[in-house]
């Protein structure tokens, strides 16, 4: 199984016994015939490891950005065996080539449309409220960031979902992680996962989606962002992990949405 670079370059530091285990430049030959590769991969994405430090035949999975700014995440292999072998700006970017290839004529109307879920309560757009289809949280972290808030902040605390205007993933309804009714601000915790898959590629153009949704809703999407994950909207936090001091960033950020006289009022 592909595994981030971080621990793929920690595994070959200790098994050859070096610091630096491949020299910058031990492989530019080999990617040399891959220019639309070299274009998008940006060692500030991928734990400061240049591209040419990289066999092609390691199974590391590997963060890379095209032209077009969409963001994802592959492997060597699997980049460089994407079909086409094409040498023009997009080439290699699973986003770009799904926008290139036109629909079949008709194949839109013989498809039939997703079931909406038809649990989400008939509320006005932007309304929150207790969903019955919202997953349980899972993460600690989130948990501890939940319970923080919870004690700095006299909101209304338990709602789980905001009712929307157009349906996400077959539901008229998005679940936050944590929502601030009052002020109408929904935070996301956001990490990139144990293999670093989360909140990546085609995860991420979801994340954007669920937020498109939210601010036409009349809600602003503030998320707090971990292991290296670059900030989606313009209020998203960048920490290591959330401790006291980031709450505390957290409620000053409040401060820059909402107004700082309508964020302290709820302060406990």
């Amino acid at each position: 199984m592909a595994e981030r670079v971080e621990l793929w370059w920690a595994r070959r530091q200790f098994s050859r016994g070096a610091e630096v285990p491949y020299p910058v430049g031990t492989y530019r030959e080999a990617w040399a015939g891959y220019p639309a590769l070299i274009r998008q991969y940006h060692p500030d994405l991928n734990a400061g490891i240049t591209l040419t430090q990289i066999p092609p035949a390691a199974d590391v999975l590997l963060c890379w950005q095209c032209e077009a700014g969409h963001r994802f995440a592959a492997t060597p292999d699997e980049q460089r065996n994407r079909p086409g072998r094409v040498r023009r700006r997009s080439a290699w970017c699973p986003d770009c080539t799904a926008l290139a290839v036109p629909p079949r004529a008709g194949a839109r109307a013989k498809r039939p449309a997703p079931a909406v879920c038809d649990k989400t309560p008939p509320l006005p757009a932007g309304e929150a409220f207790v969903s019955r289809c919202a997953p349980k949280p899972a993460s600690a972290a989130e948990a501890r960031l939940r319970a923080e808030l919870t004690a700095r902040l006299a909101v209304t605390h338990g709602m789980n979902a905001v009712k929307v205007g157009r349906p996400f993933f077959r539901h008229r309804e998005v679940w936050p992680d944590i929502l601030l009714p009052e002020l109408r601000v929904a935070i996301e915790y956001d990490t990139p996962g144990r293999h670093g898959l989360e909140h990546v590629g085609q995860r991420e153009v979801a994340d954007r989606r669920k937020d498109t949704l939210l601010r036409a809703s009349g809600w602003e999407v503030v998320r707090v962002r971990t292991g290296r994950l670059e900030p989606l909207g313009p209020h998203d936090l960048q920490l290591v992990s959330v401790g006291k001091r980031g709450v505390e960033m957290l409620i000053d950020v409040l401060r820059d949405v909402r107004g700082p006289l309508m964020v302290d009022a709820y302060l406990r």
